[in-house]
């Protein structure tokens, strides 16, 4: 156990990018990007990010960037400066874009009101072209969803919806500030499937207060109930020098790195009993979902909303904080709400900072999605696809007979693999390509 221990206990990214947005700096400019999206080409694909940085009350285990406001002022001049943004984006666009993505994240994008969500839906359709398969997500609060808004997400077209459910547990909800019922659960589950919205995704977290797996168990099969297509499951992630309201949260009853684990296989193995499929570290999907065939032909993707069947090499952000990325790299808005709205309000962009990619960094940035969708990368193929030197790759990488020797990888050639039992600790394995790693001053979550 003492290795695994050290393993598991790790503070590592979880890698929905690489390099990761702590190393992102001011040397990619609000000029950068808008040269950037001018060389797009026309018969490239992209994928939308909006993001939505309102709540009524905030979670204590929220690590998001958002802020709690009760006056609907603050959310309707904000998505008219978003709005704006939108128009700046086409602006620099030789033409419409075509998007076969769009996700609404917060925050709590239900937060806005029927109305709003139809004005902003008709114009992102204005200022950009839709693959007729495409998919539009959002993520939802059960607390705060009504009717109306359930009515309004199916006459848009939205397609998936992801619930926060994080636990049904009434000791835990009170002990981070979320207190919803299963009844409030099921009533937006059934409605939103009346209303047309086909896939319905549910998120839960373990490392929670008060969580025990018998808690985490129930929980799972409460939610089973409701037959949900994906479940993404997630470690809680305490980091209260980095978000000051986790203070609220009571240490003294959070699980110890045994206690921990054992919650997250609870929930693995009895998510895997009734028949769904594991996709990567932290997803799962009935064998039937489009997330578990991509698993099966080696299509699956990683972005910065987790695990995706998303194959657009173009991720635009629009909002507050949000991420971009395009062939020449990375690029992040302005976090602060009125430095986002000023630069906007101004006709530029709200560009604070990003990372220019090298192309060791796509080299390894494609060695560390293949490793966290697969288990399993060809560095060989890779190099060869890049440019790369195999031999040097390998001899650079200090951590791969260490890694081998406990047993979390087998080497073959120029293949790596991870053993099934060892998957859990697959961004352990990641890691070990990451040329950024020992420069990051940056608290990150748990391994597991």
């Amino acid at each position: 156990m003492d290795t695994v221990a050290r393993y598991i206990n790790a503070r590592l990214p979880r890698y929905t990018s690489y390099p990761t947005a702590p190393h992102f700096t001011s040397a990619v400019t609000q000029e950068s990007y808008a040269g950037w999206l001018s060389s797009l080409s026309n018969s490239q694909t992209a994928s939308l990010y909006l993001h939505i940085p309102f709540c009524r009350s905030m979670c204590w285990y929220c690590g998001c960037h958002t802020t709690i406001t009760r006056q609907d002022e603050k959310i309707i001049d904000y998505l008219a400066v978003l709005r704006d943004e939108i128009d700046l984006v086409a602006s620099q666009l030789a033409r419409p874009l075509t998007v076969n993505h769009l996700h609404f994240g917060g925050g709590t994008p239900t937060i806005m009101s029927p109305e709003e969500f139809h004005g902003l839906m008709d114009l992102i359709r204005q200022r950009f072209s839709f693959t007729e398969n495409a998919e539009i997500a959002i993520e939802i609060d059960p607390r705060r969803l009504t009717g109306e808004m359930i009515m309004a997400l199916g006459n848009a077209g939205v397609t998936r919806a992801s619930l926060g459910v994080q636990t049904l547990d009434p000791l835990v909800q009170k002990s981070i500030n979320r207190v919803q019922d299963y009844n409030q659960v099921a009533a937006v589950t059934e409605g939103l499937r009346a209303a047309g919205v086909a896939g319905v995704n549910f998120d839960l977290i373990y490392g929670l207060p008060h969580q025990t797996p018998e808690s985490c168990i129930l929980t799972v099969h409460q939610c089973l109930e409701l037959h949900p297509d994906r479940f993404a499951v997630f470690g809680y992630a305490h980091v209260p020098d980095f978000k000051k309201h986790q203070r609220k949260i009571d240490e003294s009853a959070l699980a110890d790195t045994e206690e921990r684990l054992a919650q997250a296989d609870a929930i693995r193995k009895t998510l895997l009993e009734a028949g769904y499929e594991e996709i990567g570290i932290d997803h799962y999907a009935l064998p039937d979902d489009p997330m578990a065939q991509a698993q099966r032909q080696g299509a699956l993707h990683r972005n910065f909303q987790g695990y995706t069947t998303d194959a657009s090499d173009v991720l635009i952000g629009l909002g507050a904080s949000a991420i971009g990325r395009l062939e020449q790299g990375y690029v992040q808005n302005e976090v602060v709400l009125g430095r986002y709205a000023e630069r906007i309000r101004q006709g530029q962009f709200a560009t604070t900072k990003g990372l220019e990619l090298t192309e060791d960094d796509r080299l390894r940035a494609e060695i560390i999605e293949r490793l966290m969708c697969d288990f399993q990368v060809d560095l060989g193929q890779v190099c060869n696809l890049h440019g790369g030197d195999v031999d040097g790759l390998i001899q650079s990488t200090s951590q791969l007979q260490e890694l081998t020797a406990d047993g979390l990888i087998e080497i073959e050639g120029t293949v790596i693999t991870l053993p099934e039992d060892s998957h859990y600790l697959v961004r352990n394995v990641a890691s070990a390509f990451d040329a950024y790693l020992e420069a990051s001053n940056r608290t990150f979550s748990r391994a597991v």
